[in-house]
């Protein structure tokens, strides 16, 4: 995985300092060949620039190039955390007081707890997307973090509890059929449980491993022990395993409005419980749906699609009344604005501006 082509090595630099592509007059369009390759790196998150060449049919050197160009210009990036089954994670719909709107929005997204942020449309302002180490923890930070902000005029909560499809199972669905061979891994079920209680607490090296990948997810083994504080042999022993135990998840994101991707959309829910599992794992594998996800309350299974634009929501809406006879959907909710993603700051046209590592909320 780690191996650079020669001729990069002394160019492409670790972590965030990336070469600075950044330039008023850069094109910062995603071509085809830029969108294979995420789908590429969406599929295999840390493969050697060699393997991702041949499943787009170009040099290694290309792909590392066009990576590094998407990568500084904040339109693409590979990031992990820790997995799903290890946190108590709800999503709190926020209301704000007139104008008040970018000061919570702010003040949400630079919460190391709170792992993403949405503008919305409806009857609530703001979606944050939050985790806890258990349900006290998240009641306190929820009522007193979030609801002690000034300008929020209230909140509700609906508890995470078990995960579906996130966005790390999303698709770009950009390369060649070729490609997806070249690269594929054998499926196995995302379907996860969220936890009342973390179960376990990372070890310090691999809670700095973590941080260290959660701003570079294809960071080298050596710089990785660096981080870590171990050797690079140790570093790579200690990630196998936890990709192996699943402790851990990968995902390739982009800047989606300039993808073509413009419109985001959170449908909630009801399923009779009899068909959640089905309904769920169904959605699962819709390329639309980015994450399925059942929660506490009467409308009991959140879906959040990416659409191509407005015109697109009345057409899926018919494949949902067509393929989930016994799913009603009991509102939907169209995003302004995607303030913060897994950790990463966004502006108005997705792309990345920065970084707010994760740690749980100290309450």
């Amino acid at each position: 995985m780690t191996e650079v082509p020669g001729e990069l090595q002394e160019s492409i630099l670790k972590g965030e300092a990336a070469p600075d592509f950044r330039d008023p007059g850069a094109d910062v369009r995603f071509s085809e060949l830029d969108l294979a390759l995420v789908d590429a790196l969406q599929a295999a998150p840390r493969a050697p620039w060699s393997r991702i060449g041949r499943a787009l049919g170009v040099d290694a050197t290309t792909a590392a190039r066009r990576w590094e160009r998407l990568r500084a210009n904040g339109l693409a990036w590979v990031t992990a955390y820790d997995a799903a089954k290890s946190s108590t994670v709800a999503y709190v719909e926020v209301r704000c007081r007139p104008r008040a709107l970018e000061s919570v929005g702010t003040a949400l997204a630079d919460m190391p707890w709170v792992f993403s942020v949405d503008e919305a449309t409806g009857d609530f302002d703001l979606l944050a997307s939050v985790a806890a180490a258990d349900l006290p923890a998240l009641g306190r930070s929820v009522h007193g973090l979030i609801g002690g902000l000034d300008g929020v005029r209230s909140t509700r909560t609906r508890l995470g509890i078990t995960l579906y499809s996130e966005g790390g199972d999303w698709r770009m669905r950009a390369m060649e059929p070729a490609g997806h061979a070249e690269l594929s891994t054998p499926r196995t079920s995302r379907r996860t449980v969220y936890s009342a209680q973390m179960q376990h607490r990372p070890q310090p090296g691999n809670r700095a491993m973590l941080e260290a990948l959660g701003r570079d997810g294809r960071l080298g083994y050596t710089d990785l022990g660096a981080a870590a504080g171990v050797s690079e042999h140790t570093a790579r022993r200690r990630l196998q395993r936890m990709i192996r135990d699943r402790d851990v998840t990968f995902r390739c994101d982009l800047a989606h409005p300039l993808a073509g991707l413009s419109t985001v959309v959170l449908y909630r829910t009801a399923v009779p419980h009899t068909h959640l599992e089905g309904t769920g794992n169904a959605l699962a594998r819709m390329e639309e749906v980015r994450l399925a996800v059942s929660v506490s309350g009467s409308d009991n299974l959140l879906v959040m699609v990416w659409l191509r634009g407005l015109h697109a929501i009345d057409p899926f809406e018919a494949q949902l009344a067509d393929r989930f006879p016994n799913l009603k959907v009991s509102d939907r909710t169209v995003f302004l604005h995607s303030r913060k993603r897994m950790g990463r700051l966004l502006d108005a046209t997705g792309r990345a501006t920065g970084l707010v590592p994760f740690s749980l909320p100290q309450v």
